[in-house]
This record gives structure tokens, sequence and C-alpha cells, in this order.
């Protein structure tokens, strides 16, 4: 049975005797996943979208010469904030490896669609990436719970209080929003930071090469069409709202959501499904957060193609309650109410402000 703690999260009581072991409870869920076919591979969906990016790429690129010098390249900043994030979205399907059979191809797709195209390191992300969906949510090993200018757990925010960041850090909630605006030039310095960097890195001079030529290429062409003033603020418009729409798709997924202390183990399907969020909606809202709005199903089966995430999420939450495991779905802008609560009440210093059910139960044993 589940309970509702005073947080809004449900605690998971144990199981009686008799019932499915843990451990066994992802490979059952898995089992049903892939005699619905939901793992085979989109390769019509996929290859149609890989056609249009140069396509369209191109497209926005004779349109902004066409348009010239004026004012109204700031809609066309816009549209690109948009196209790039997209973009972005589809790479982040290859790193999964949703496209292709292949890991090669899968990888230098994303690597092209990254570096190339969007301007991020592949490599960098990639590795970033890879150990969040191991261990979301969990202090010490997600790195998305690592940013400079937010605290996400009472450590983070203990560690920073002096006079000035004490206020700040209370407040935190009204900063979340526009710190977004700076996301997209920070992921771009992150990028170009490790490609620099002394850090092992496959392919590391095709990842600065395609980066250079982006990044260079780009900026080159901003300033040969458009004069410094219209074109810096081309360049703010166009980054400001990438790094807002990348980071309004990312956050509602795990922030607000169970934390995890550091050395607690939890079984994988617990681990993915309790610290993931899912965003309810329609088919624009798929389209609109590039299916992370399925988080859950995207974390139980990173590699599950895109187009099949919609159809398995019934099958997961319908399994989750057979097991009375939590499984979390909001509305989008609940979802963002719900961060930005927590966010604050990490802040205020209010203790146990991301209850978890399981860590919780480990410690009572």
């Amino acid at each position: 049975m589940t309970t509702l703690h005073s947080s809004g999260i449900r605690r998971t009581h144990p199981r009686q005797p008799g019932v499915r072991a843990p451990g066994s409870d992802f490979t059952a869920l898995s089992r049903q996943v892939q005699a619905a076919g939901l793992l085979r591979r989109r390769y019509g969906y996929y290859w149609t979208k890989l056609l249009a990016v140069p396509v369209v790429f191109a497209g926005a690129g004779v349109a902004f010469v066409w348009i010239g010098d004026t004012w109204w390249q700031l809609f066309l900043a816009a549209g690109l904030a948009v196209l790039f994030t997209q973009t972005a979205f589809l790479g982040h399907d290859a790193a999964h490896r949703q496209i292709f059979r292949s890991g090669r191809w899968n990888e230098w797709t994303s690597l092209v669609i990254a570096n190339l195209f969007v301007g991020m390191s592949y490599g960098w992300w990639q590795h970033k990436h890879t150990r969040h969906h191991a261990r979301p949510n969990q202090e010490g090993a997600d790195p998305d719970l690592e940013l400079p200018v937010l605290s996400f757990t009472p450590e983070q925010a203990n560690i920073r209080r002096n006079p000035v960041t004490s206020w700040l850090i209370g407040h935190q909630g009204w900063f979340f929003f526009p710190i977004l605006f700076l996301e997209g030039l920070s992921l771009h310095a992150s990028s170009v930071r490790r490609l620099f960097s002394r850090e092992p890195l496959q392919r590391r001079w095709i990842e600065l090469t395609f980066t250079i030529l982006r990044i260079a290429g780009y900026l080159t062409l901003v300033f040969l069409v458009l004069s410094p003033g219209i074109g810096f603020a081309f360049l703010g418009v166009q980054l400001g709202l990438f790094g807002f729409y990348m980071g309004m798709a990312f956050a509602p997924n795990h922030k607000g959501m169970p934390l995890l202390p550091r050395g607690i183990e939890v079984d994988f399907l617990r681990r993915q499904v309790l610290m993931s969020r899912n965003i309810r909606g329609s088919r624009f809202v798929d389209v609109l957060m590039g299916g992370l709005n399925y988080q859950v199903e995207h974390h139980l089966f990173p590699s599950m193609p895109r187009p099949h995430l919609r159809r398995a999420a019934p099958m997961v939450a319908a399994y989750c309650r057979s097991l009375d495991v939590p499984y979390t779905q909001t509305g989008l802008f609940e979802s963002y109410g719900i961060v930005v609560r927590h966010i604050n009440r990490v802040g205020l210093g209010e203790s146990d402000p991301f209850y978890c059910p399981l860590a919780a139960q480990r410690q009572s044993i």
C-alpha cells in the first residue's frame, strides 16, 4: 500500500511475503515491453528527421542572408533557438542508440549533430549524461545536481552560506527561470572547456574540428550580414532562448523528486521510477519536449525509440501500480511549480525537502 508524506511524495510500504522479489521486477516489465515490439527501431521516423536537419538549416541560412541587416532578424533568432533545441533532442536520441542498431552509427550521428550543428561537445555531454542515467537524483553521483548557481540539496545550501549567499539561496526560486537564459552560453562554454582540457576524450580532434567550424562559421556569418549592434542582439536572443528552451525541457524530469542519500542502493526499477516525473499532455507536448516528457519510460528503456514512449507509458504505469511503486505524472505548468517550490524549500533550509521512501525504509531496517 502507499501513503502520502507531508511533502506530497508517496511512501511505499514493504510488500507482503510471497510477492515477486525486487530484483525480478524489471525483468518482467522488460519482457512485456519487448513482446509489444516497443524496442524495435523506427528507421523511417528517424531517417526523415535526419534528412530534414541539413535542409532546414540550409533554409534558415538562406533566410538569414535574405532578411539582411534589420531588427527583423530577432524573429529568426527565436526560430533558430527552437531549431537548435529540436536538433539537440535528435542528437540525444542517437546518443541513446535509439536510431540505429550499430553503436558506431549512433555515436557518429550524435557527434555530427551535437558538434557540427548545435555546437556542443558530444563527448562532454555523453560522459555527464551517462552518469545521470546510472544514478538519477543521488547525492554525490548525479552531475545534474551539481550546478554552481543553484542549490538542489540541503548539503549544498549549507555549504554555500554567507550573508549574501544566504539571501540569494533563500530566494533562489525567484532566479530559476531567469538563470535558464544563461544555460545556452553555459552549454557551449562547458563543451569548449572539456575539449581543451586534459581529461580523456575520444575523437578529441574530430570534436574540436567540428565545434570550431560550427562556432566560428556561425559567428562569421552573423557579423558578415549584421551590424555589430544587431548582431549581438541576435546572438543574445538566440542563445538566451535556446538555453531557456533546453532548461524548460529538462528541468521537470527530476527536480523536486525524491533525493537518494550517498551510499544508498536501490534496485533498478525503483531507482528510475521513483526519481523521475512524467509530463501529461498531447502529442504537441511530445514534440515540444522531444519525448523527454516520458522520463520514466526513457530512464527504464533508454534505447526505446521516441515514438514508442507514448505507447509504453500506460503499460509501465499499470505495472508500477501492480507493485505499489509510485508512478508520478503531472501537467507541464504544475511541474514547474513543483520545481520552484522544492528549490525554495532547500534554500530556506527546510529539513527533508526531498523525502525518499526507499531510503527511509533502508535506514529503518
